[in-house]
């Protein structure tokens, strides 16, 4: 592999980000709700690993494994989030930058649609360096498993909490159960793990292992950016119990619940 494959990954991966991104902005158009970013973030993930996998002449096995992993995740992803926002009113992130500005699709096209898609590329770069990889090797195995336990935590976090939803007896509660009686994030601890994970499918080259930032963004803003900061703000203000749960549960990392809580 070579800087010029990787070039040639991104600039492919650039190319599918944005017409994922502008056909997700007319569909958000017809729609009426701007959230429908939401919905095609994994997808778009998928997009841009299978326009890669066409293209990238790595070694079969780790081109077509970190393609299928990542086609995998994106498409749980997105399929997880259209039904739970099925119904649900628009996301009150969007709703309150359309409600300051008059002219809100340019707005919300640069700032959410383009910054996402942006953003989209840049942490998709060690599935593009994987695609142009040697083999899969120790670092892609030990890739495998960590996907593998971000996945798990991921899916099953997110079933948890519809079900814990769907009960009108849990209406105003807070999920402290299962995965979430460890950490207020199972899901976003998962989504971290499953692009460590692809990132270590990428370190068979020594310029895939160059990629080691993509990964790090993803994890800062599940943890710190956009992810947990913004739901935590709201669940704060809605529920009155979410501030005893935060004392006593880990942020992010799977951790035993404080002497606190096992006291309670």
């Amino acid at each position: 592999m070579s800087w010029t494959d990787l070039g040639a990954g991104a600039a492919v991966a650039g190319g599918a980000s944005l017409l994922g991104v502008l056909v997700t902005f007319a569909v958000a158009l017809a729609r009426r709700r701007y959230d429908t970013i939401d919905t095609f973030w994994g997808p778009g993930f998928a997009l841009v690993a299978v326009a890669g996998a066409v293209v990238a002449d790595g070694d079969p096995s780790v081109r077509w494994t970190v393609t299928v992993l990542t086609v995998v995740w994106g498409v749980r992803l997105g399929v997880h989030l259209h039904l739970r926002n099925q119904g649900r009113p628009e996301d009150p992130r969007y709703a309150r930058m359309v409600e300051r500005s008059a002219n809100p699709a340019p707005r919300m096209f640069v700032r959410v649609y383009l910054f996402q898609g942006l953003v989209l590329w840049f942490v998709s770069l060690p599935v593009v360096a994987a695609q142009y990889g040697t083999g899969l090797g120790v670092l892609g195995w030990a890739g495998i498993a960590v996907w593998l336990v971000g996945f798990v935590f991921e899916t099953v976090g997110d079933e948890q909490l519809r079900r814990f939803r769907a009960d009108p007896a849990n209406r105003g509660k807070v999920l402290a159960t299962g995965l979430w009686r460890y950490t207020r994030h199972p899901n976003y601890f998962g989504d971290a793990c499953v692009w460590w994970g692809l990132y270590l499918l990428a370190c068979s080259t020594w310029i895939g292992a160059a990629t080691v930032l993509s990964p790090v963004v993803m994890t800062a803003t599940l943890a710190r950016g956009t992810g947990k900061p913004m739901l935590e703000k709201d669940l704060m203000r809605s529920k009155p119990a979410y501030a005893d749960y935060v004392e006593r549960t880990s942020g992010f990392l799977p951790l035993p619940p404080t002497r606190r809580s096992a006291r309670r």
